[in-house]
Order: structure tokens, then sequence, then C-alpha cells
């Protein structure tokens, strides 16, 4: 790619990026996203960028700079861009890199962050059971018992629903399924030592990070 070009790429993520965090509009972003590919940028880019300006925007609401109607606003731009991507994110010919059951735990209903995961991951070859949101441990452990994944991931948004990433973690303890299953964490109060603390195997700072770490806990390099 000549300099220019390098330029233009940089300069339509970064406004994708200031976007999000800014909590702009809907028709900004998605014109924007819109121009991105036009220009030729993936859409795997143009969802990293939207990922970094969805966690600005996310530690804006934590600081106090956003009140909760923007913190909203921000999700219905992302679900706006994600449905503009989805028919545009490129499609693995590979064989399916293993089964990956995902869900937000029980005591939080919040899907963004978690479609996002299931998009990039469905993209590249993962084949996703999405349980949804305010999923159980039962039906975290029952959904692992029955489908055999190679990984089931856990989201939350909230801090109270922490714990239900423990619980789920000590029940495939005492059902004997932890040994047969790689537990992938995250969500915006999730950080590393937390998931080391569970004894979670790997951990996605945003959906980008997760399908990383996703293709490593299955040995695909």
């Amino acid at each position: 790619m000549r300099r220019t070009e390098t330029t233009v790429t940089h300069s339509i993520l970064d406004s994708i990026r200031t976007s999000f965090a800014g909590v702009t509009s809907i028709e900004e972003v998605k014109n924007l996203a819109e121009t991105a590919l036009a220009e030729g940028i993936s859409p795997v880019e143009i969802m990293e960028s939207m990922s970094n300006g969805l966690r600005s925007a996310g530690e804006k609401y934590e600081q106090g700079q956003f009140f909760l109607s923007e913190l909203i606003m921000s999700g219905m731009m992302a679900q706006e861009v994600s449905a503009l991507l989805k028919p545009r994110m490129p499609t693995s010919t590979d064989s399916s890199l293993g089964k990956v059951i995902i869900g937000t735990v029980k005591g939080d209903i919040h899907d963004l962050g978690k479609n996002l995961v299931s998009l990039l991951l469905s993209s590249c070859g993962f084949e996703v059971i999405d349980l949804g949101v305010d999923v159980s441990t039962d039906k975290f452990v029952d959904t692992v018992q029955e489908t055999k994944p190679k990984i089931a991931a856990m989201s939350c948004l909230l801090t109270t629903a922490m714990n239900e990433m423990r619980n789920t973690m000590q029940k495939l303890r005492e059902v004997g399924e932890r040994k047969n299953v790689k537990i992938l964490v995250g969500g915006r109060p999730i950080t590393f030592d937390f998931a080391k603390e569970i004894g979670a195997d790997g951990f996605g700072e945003d959906a980008i990070q997760a399908l990383t770490v996703a293709k490593r806990l299955s040995r695909v390099d």
C-alpha cells in the first residue's frame, strides 16, 4: 500500500474510533463505515476501530464523563455498524476451528460485546453456539456436557455478575468437565488478574483479542 493510501486508511479508522469514543450519531458512524468499506478497508479493521472507540466510551462512563443514555447510544451505534459489516465479513474456507459456546452470565443482560465476539469467531471458522444473556451456571455446564465444545466463553458488563463466572468454573470442576473445555472470559470489568484468579484459560479485553486468544486455545496458528 502506498503512503497516501495508508494515510487515508488510518484517517478513516481513526474517525470511526473517535466517533464511537465521542458517541456522535448512528448516521455519522454508518457513513464512516460505508466509506471505509468503499476504500477497501477490511471489516475486521473497522471492527477493531469500533471496539477501541467503545472501550473509550465505556471508560468515560465509568469516570462520570458520560451518562447512561450515551452508553446506550454507543451500543446502538455498534449494532448498526455490526449489521453493516456482518454480510461483508470474510468467511473461512478452512475446516471448523472447533466449537465454541458463548453467553453473558446470569444477572447481566448486556450482549454487545458477546455479539461482536460471536461475529468474529463465526467468520473465522469457529462453530458458535450463542446461549444469549442471563445464562445460568447450570445452562453453561449442561451445554458443555451436551455439545462438547473446545471453548466456553463467558462475558459480563456488570461487576455484580462477575462471581457467576467463578461459580461456573467451580461447577465445571465438580462435574468433571473442566479438564475437557478451555474457558475464555471477557467484558469491561474483567481483567487478566481476575481471569487468572478464577482459573480461566484466556482473557479477551475486546473482540479482536478474544479471537486471537480463542485461536491459541484451539491450538491454531
